[in-house]
């Protein structure tokens, strides 16, 4: 490793010429600049003495291959699909039949007003039925949603939520998770939602849309998904940062979601609530820069494993969203089964802090309270 670091200190600046290059090459040098700066970003951070004295502007590297992938991660996204698109974005996508937008609304709520051309499917379709909500649909059922919208993998796609505040968002990132789950690249998600659309004075629909049924037949990646086996095998490494992305209260153990059997979070998890990816009381996520400014919170290495969770795999989509898909953080998964598949296991599964007997009798009464009588909650 010291050998390589050493020769590509002695390598001069080669000047780059710029090009027209196809999305693909383009893609495919991206992330191989991409694997450089994660090396280049282990040795800066961890090399000592006389390797490092050797190479003292490391550093230097470093911050440039930074600076360098992050502007042709922009590069490669534009020519894909932007994750986060404006209402004024959105709106020159829509003369283009092909593009498909996505209400995740409630079917009442898309039937009085939509974006023109938007196609009903509503949030409950992204999620399981039952007890456990969090855990995907069948593939069976997938399918029929996939093909009922006309998709297929090469469709450009926007999701469109309610834009009411930062807890709505979670279910376009839900729907963007599984279809990018599904296999499909060309997604982006209206930032704001319906109601930036609406401020943005641009037009409203109550007119049903629909598209021509696809036969696309999609097989679930799970590259970006983990199971409960897969959390429950994190606990032994260490390297793996746990994201709870719930409100503090269901962090602390004072709040469990109404189809959980327990109280608390699971062993060494890490609190990032996704609502300071928001202005507040907005449904509009940050600029990246603000994001990367409360992800570093995380103290994520380059590359480090993550796996966000929550109550049922709404909250920690957004988590997702924002450190896979916008900030470019590799190896980034979602447990979408979160904490009520957690303690729904037959048999008990570890969890930090729980609280005691007397202390959840407490809590469940201070609950009702809350929700009866409009008293403070726990």
């Amino acid at each position: 490793m010291a050998a390589a670091i050493a020769a590509v200190c002695a390598l001069h600046p080669i000047p780059i010429r710029s090009a027209r290059l196809p999305r693909e090459v383009m893609q495919s040098f991206h992330k191989l600049l991409t694997t450089s700066y994660l090396a280049l970003a282990t040795a800066a951070t961890t090399m000592r003495g006389p390797v490092r004295a050797s190479c003292p502007f490391l550093p230097s590297m470093h911050r440039l291959f930074r600076t360098v992938v992050l502007a042709l991660g922009w590069a490669a996204g534009t020519l894909a699909a932007q994750p986060l698109l404006t209402p004024a974005q959105v709106q020159a996508l829509t003369p283009d039949t092909a593009v498909r937008l996505i209400d995740v609304r409630e079917a009442s709520a898309y039937a009085m007003q939509h974006v023109p051309g938007a196609l009903s499917a509503p949030y409950p379709r992204w999620r399981a039925t039952g007890a456990n909500l969090g855990l995907p649909p069948t593939l069976a059922e997938l399918t029929q949603l996939v093909q009922e919208l006309g998709l297929n993998p090469d469709t450009r796609a926007v999701l469109i939520h309610t834009g009411i505040d930062a807890t709505d968002f979670g279910g376009a990132a839900r729907a963007y998770w599984t279809l990018k789950s599904l296999g499909m690249t060309r997604l982006s998600i209206l930032n704001g939602g319906l109601t930036a659309w609406k401020a943005a004075g641009l037009p409203v629909s109550d007119q049903p849309a629909s598209a021509p049924r696809s036969r696309w037949q999609p097989r679930f990646d799970a590259r970006w998904m983990a199971t409960r086996e897969d959390v429950r095998a994190s606990l032994g490494q260490p390297g793996l940062l746990r994201v709870d992305a719930r409100p503090a209260p269901y962090f602390q153990g004072r709040l469990a979601h109404d189809n959980a059997r327990a109280r608390g979070t699971l062993p060494g998890a890490v609190h990032l609530d996704s609502e300071l990816f928001f202005d507040l009381g907005s449904a509009v996520l940050l600029d990246p820069a603000a994001l990367q400014g409360e992800a570093d919170a995380l103290n994520a290495t380059p590359g480090q494993p993550i796996i966000t969770f929550c109550n049922a795999g709404h909250w920690s989509a957004t988590d997702w969203f924002v450190l896979s898909e916008v900030l470019g953080q590799p190896n980034v998964r979602m447990y979408p089964g979160s904490m009520v598949d957690w303690t729904r296991a037959p048999a008990p599964l570890p969890m930090i802090h729980e609280p005691g007997r007397w202390q959840q009798l407490r809590y469940a009464l201070l609950t009702w309270g809350h929700r009866n009588l409009g008293t403070p909650a726990p």
